[in-house]
């Protein structure tokens, strides 16, 4: 049997994060949903402190995501999730994205990331296939070829 899943991904500041790889990716940040945090506030669920504003809205501090344009609304999402956590990253990540941008586009498309606050770490390469390793404005690796 195979399963759907999501990926998730560490985060200093998760809305910003998100709003970040929504638009390297072309995604969309999911929308948030006030009258549902404020019922699970009024029902004590949770309180105010886990909530915060976001680009005036009311959010979930802990978390945003975003999915894929052409995600089912009525099936399980492509979606990425990014995740309040306390610490700042410190190592190599275990797992990274590996962006498709096409051959003829890597070189545009790196300028493009690093004048919106990506870091060039290095080129690849390994036989035909090449690619470029970069890092988001939070250090998680990821490649565009």
């Amino acid at each position: 049997m195979a399963y759907d899943f999501q990926v998730t991904v560490d985060a200093a500041d998760p809305h910003v994060l998100a709003d970040w790889w929504a638009e390297t990716l072309g995604w969309q940040t999911e929308p948030t949903d006030e009258a549902f945090i404020r019922e699970m506030i009024a029902k004590g669920y949770a309180t105010e402190d886990e909530t915060r504003t976001y680009k005036g809205a009311l959010v979930w501090k802990a978390g945003a995501a975003i999915r894929h344009p052409d995600s089912p609304a009525d099936g399980p999402p492509k979606r990425v999730l990014f995740q309040l956590v306390p610490e700042a990253k410190t190592v190599k990540n275990r797992v990274h994205l590996d962006v498709w941008v096409g051959a003829a586009n890597v070189e545009e498309q790196r300028e493009k990331l690093a004048a919106r606050g990506a870091t060039f770490l290095h080129s690849g390469r390994q036989g035909p296939h090449s690619w470029v390793t970069m890092t988001d404005p939070e250090n998680n690796e990821f490649c565009i070829s």
